[in-house]
């Protein structure tokens, strides 16, 4: 009787099956472990800011309507008044002032429209903490 010699090759077909499967649960996945993180944002109080000039202030009310210092603008004239008074200016910085019930999605867009002016320096105006 002859010796049978035993089979040395494995058999990847199973293991390349599982290791598809679990590309595939990843690739599905993935992009649903990005959302959702909850971040707290800290909380500062902080000194005011000594400015040489007279600071362009651009406001957003809650009913967006949108002020330069005091004069009211419509958002289609923003960007070329904004041109005008920078180029008569020294200080290049601007300061954006937005009502806490704005939407974020509204105050994104104006600071969209204030780099399109050539801003780069924008400031965000809050108010301080109130101490307990």
């Amino acid at each position: 009787m002859a010796k049978r010699k035993g089979f040395a090759e494995i058999n990847v077909t199973p293991l390349v099956d599982v290791m598809l499967v679990l590309l595939i649960i990843f690739m599905v996945t993935a992009p649903m472990m990005q959302q959702g993180i909850q971040i707290n944002l800290p909380k500062v109080t902080t000194n005011p800011l000594d400015l040489p000039e007279k600071p362009l202030i651009v406001s957003l009310t809650k009913n967006n309507k949108l002020f330069i210092n005091s004069a009211k603008v419509k958002k289609s004239v923003l960007v070329k008044k904004l041109k005008y008074i920078l180029s008569r200016r020294r200080d290049k910085s601007v300061y954006l002032k937005a009502d806490e019930k704005t939407q974020y999605g509204n105050v994104v867009k104006i600071m969209g429209l204030l780099y399109k002016s050539g801003i780069t320096n924008i400031g965000i105006i809050t108010q301080p903490e109130k101490k307990k």
